[in-house]
């Protein structure tokens, strides 16, 4: 199942490819009792959510969540031979930890527990959800989930990949917020030979600009801000009258989120880049291009995390909490629900495709040996939440 999953591209950009995975994860569901229904994405260029229900004979229900989107053009993955390849324990292959291999896992929990616990499996009834874009962070998503949530919900548990130290399972309790900015300086042009004193010069200001962007950032409040992109001008005997530097901002509380926005929409207003004619200044502007809210440490999630250690305990497996800088659709759905995130399988160097003749760069891999531990591990836990919600008749 994993590998047909690889085979297909499903760069987000290739709505077909990301169509054709729906279709094929639809179809893996099926005999399970599953049914189907793809829900357009707001973006037409990108492919359908997908949405698997099995009623259940109560009102309680257990949310699942996967994407069906990677970050790999196909042209990226035959320029790099990046494909499905299995070595040892580790399987190379674009999307077999983030995030085919969690499909797989959500694949196994639900099949073992119709196998090894039907009456539970049958009373529960299960929503399992795929994102067609999260490598976008598409936030319609959130709205899907969210309208087929009820007061009955127990959890939404994502399946992203599982983190690692040492031998402990790590179980993500929270993530990041995020925004994506733009800074725009506007200043004068002028000849750059015979008239350089008349103009305002942009760049140099932009220059300025992103030195205070990049100190704002703080580690006592676990706030980062990363300068991704700079351009400006246009001829090298102009004096630049435009630049503009892009990109983002993080941090896991919604206090150190709204500090790190305020100091940054701050900056805006008059530079100190001026003519040295007339004392014409270069003007600053900020702008917000997208934002998405944290997933901060919440005690619906600790409840989650405490029934995931029991479930270690009686395996053997240690399981701990982890708090991870990147995105995921918990940071969506984590007020709507308790949420649980990194319940996918182990893996490593999720978004790389190339690999070097030293062996010092290697491309995106899961562990096969991680499977069925996890899979264990999900299933008890699974098994008690649906026990302690007294879900009988």
């Amino acid at each position: 199942m994993l590998r047909r999953m690889v085979e297909i591209n499903s760069f987000t950009g290739n709505r077909g490819g990301v169509n054709q995975l729906g279709r094929l994860t639809a179809a893996c569901f099926a005999d399970l009792g599953f049914t189907s229904e793809f829900v357009p994405s707001t973006n037409p260029a990108w492919g359908d959510h997908l949405v698997l229900t099995r009623p259940g004979r109560s009102p309680r229900s257990v949310a699942m969540v996967s994407h069906l989107d990677t970050v790999f053009p196909p042209e990226e993955e035959v320029r790099n031979g990046f494909r499905w390849q299995l070595e040892g324990d580790r399987i190379y292959g674009p999307g077999t930890h983030d995030i085919k291999g969690g499909t797989v896992m959500m694949w196994l929990i639900v099949s073992a527990l119709q196998e090894l616990s039907p009456t539970a499996f049958n009373e529960i009834s299960w929503r399992l959800f795929w994102n067609s874009s999260e490598e976008t962070l598409s936030h319609d998503f959130g709205d899907v989930c969210r309208s087929h949530f009820d007061h009955g919900t127990l959890a939404a548990l994502v399946f992203e990949s599982e983190g690692r130290l040492g031998d402990e399972r790590l179980m993500v309790v929270a993530r990041k917020g995020r925004a994506t900015w733009r800074v725009t300086a506007a200043g004068r042009g002028a000849h750059a030979g015979a008239k350089h004193s008349h103009g305002a010069n942009a760049i140099v200001q932009i220059s300025h600009t992103i030195q205070r962007v990049a100190a704002l950032t703080d580690p006592t409040r676990q706030l980062t801000f990363n300068v991704g992109t700079v351009s400006g001008g246009t001829v090298l005997n102009r004096v630049p009258h435009e630049a503009l530097a892009e990109g983002e901002f993080r941090a896991f509380t919604p206090e150190a989120y709204a500090h790190g926005k305020a100091a940054l929409l701050a900056l805006a207003g008059p530079g100190e880049v001026r003519s040295p004619v007339d004392g014409y200044a270069c003007d600053v502007k900020v702008e917000i291009l997208s934002e998405t809210r944290p997933w901060p440490r919440n005690p619906d999630t600790d409840r989650l995390l405490a029934v995931w250690r029991r479930a270690g305990d009686q395996l053997g497996i240690a399981v701990d909490a982890e708090e991870r800088g990147g995105l995921s659709d918990g940071n969506l759905l984590w007020d709507a629900v308790p949420t649980l995130d990194g319940l996918g399988p182990w893996g490593d160097n999720g978004h790389c495709s190339e690999r070097s003749s030293d062996g010092s760069k290697l491309p995106e891999y899961v562990d096969v040996a991680s499977f069925v531990p996890k899979a264990a591990l999900n299933l008890v836990a699974i098994a008690e939440l649906i026990e302690q919600a007294d879900v009988g008749p």
